[in-house]
């Protein structure tokens, strides 16, 4: 295992459990490679055949906070629980991270989402919803028993309406209380209930009038597929909007407690990225709302920021989170943690390109551009693509993985044979792709005599 970092706190993080980098398994001896891979399922050689290792796409913490869920490039989902002695100050850190439970999909998921009621102790309870290309939703449990290709529970079609033709869910929520999730399409949301399997959407609500017209609706609504979709924090009335954001720098807020799944407002993000933060973007990546459900944040693709809009003066950018360094086409998912109270702001938490994580206090307190207060190194030239906070604020886990060419990384020397330089010549350059740090790890918030749920835990140290 990758052991490094794990005497550093680097002022305010610690190490505490990591899967080590699972890349490097397939340099092992062929012996160890199958104690390996009997041991840990999560590290199979890239089915595809292009010279690739498995390598972690997403993660994200289940509602009861007790088990992570992360998807991979070979199609696999697993879930890691929590070691039981994950903060005891006697445990022998960093502490192996070993998945209980892992689902071998059949072909490649474009979304995860799990149910909002997942309990560890309630096997019924832990369901999870995925999507993938010509075929329907559909629902698995995260069972333990090894199956290599699991038969989902339950199916959800989601089809054209002149055809039989699946549409491709590329996004989906799951509110709480979880009776019904919402999926994005293109140019379509769809309303399903969860009890009953088998049948067509409860609702279908069109982001454009039309898309069979030349005009694409004419400027009306937004066009495009939904790259997002995310679930504002109910309020005291259990009122919530759904945002939806798309590829095409669109977002929209729909109100499903509505019968008709009433569209309440839609801005292009396109000037806001370019004009105003001048933070670029070319496609929203992910849409997440602060924990009091005032503002919206939109993180795009190829951005330097991310974008921040308070709901209630609807298209009027409030200002942006600078310096998050996403400058590829790789998603890369922040998360959000609530500050004393929301006038004082609340907590971002991204990660980047270049391994590190970032954060940025009093978010939504002020207008205009936003730095960063701090951060550390959590891979070494991996993009962090996933920074999970826990509900109890003790711990943040981040997922790292990623591939780039050769001539992107830093060179050790510039001695070469004649052998090596005519064989890098005779291939193209998409052969020599090469991966990087794949990584789960689980850092503590709460050393030092800081109490990890409070402000306190933010002073002294920086990146």
């Amino acid at each position: 295992m990758d052991r490094e970092g794990a005497c550093q706190t680097q002022g305010r993080v610690e190490l505490v459990a990591s899967t080590g980098d699972i890349t490097a398994q397939d340099d092992r001896s062929t012996s160890s490679r199958a104690e390996s891979r009997e041991s840990s399922p999560i590290a199979p050689r890239n089915e595809r055949d292009d010279g690739l290792q498995d390598y972690f796409e997403t993660a994200q913490w289940t509602a009861d906070g007790t088990t992570i869920l992360t998807s991979s490039s070979s199609n696999i989902i697993s879930g890691y629980i929590v070691p039981e002695d994950l903060l005891s100050p006697t445990a022998d850190r960093p502490l192996k991270l070993v998945p209980q439970a892992t689902i071998q999909l059949p072909e490649p998921s474009n979304v995860l989402a799990s149910a909002p009621y997942f309990r560890l102790t309630e096997p019924w309870t832990q369901q999870l919803l995925v999507s993938a290309r010509d075929h329907p939703i559909q629902l698995f449990y995260l069972s333990s028993s090894p199956q290599e290709h699991q038969k989902p529970a339950s199916c959800y079609p989601l089809t054209k309406v002149r055809s039989e033709t699946f549409l491709s869910a590329t996004s989906l929520v799951w509110p709480s209380p979880g009776t019904h999730f919402v999926a994005g399409s293109r140019n379509l949301l769809a309303k399903f209930d969860v009890s009953r399997a088998g049948d067509e959407p409860l609702l279908r609500v069109k982001t454009i009038p039309s898309d069979r017209h030349l005009s694409k609706g004419g400027g009306v609504g937004m066009r495009g597929a939904v790259s997002s979709l995310a679930a504002q924090p109910p309020d005291g009335r259990n009122a919530s909007l759904v945002a939806a954001a798309t590829w095409t720098r669109w977002v929209g807020l729909y109100d499903f407690a509505q019968s008709s799944g009433a569209c309440v407002a839609t801005w292009s993000v396109a000037r806001a990225g370019d004009k105003e933060a001048r933070v670029g973007g070319d496609g929203v990546a992910q849409a997440l709302w602060s924990p009091c459900g005032r503002y919206l944040l939109l993180g795009e693709r190829k951005s330097r920021g991310v974008l921040v809009y308070d709901v209630r003066v609807t298209g009027r950018l409030l200002g942006w989170l600078a310096g998050r360094d996403a400058g590829d086409n790789q998603r890369i998912a922040c998360d959000v943690f609530p500050g004393q109270d929301c006038d004082a702001g609340f907590e971002v938490w991204s990660g980047s390109t270049q391994g590190h994580v970032k954060v940025w206090e009093g978010v939504g307190a002020r207008e205009g551009a936003h730095e960063p207060a701090w951060g550390w190194s959590a891979a070494r030239r991996s993009t962090v693509a996933s920074t999970c906070m826990h509900q109890s604020g003790a711990v943040v886990a981040t997922c790292s993985g990623s591939w780039g060419f050769p001539d992107e990384e830093e060179s050790d020397g510039s001695d070469k044979s004649v052998s090596d330089s005519e064989s890098s010549n005779s291939e193209t350059p998409w052969m020599r792709r090469q991966n990087r740090e794949s990584s789960l790890k689980i850092w503590s918030l709460s050393h030092n005599g800081y109490d990890a749920a409070s402000p306190e835990r933010n002073k002294g140290g920086s990146e």
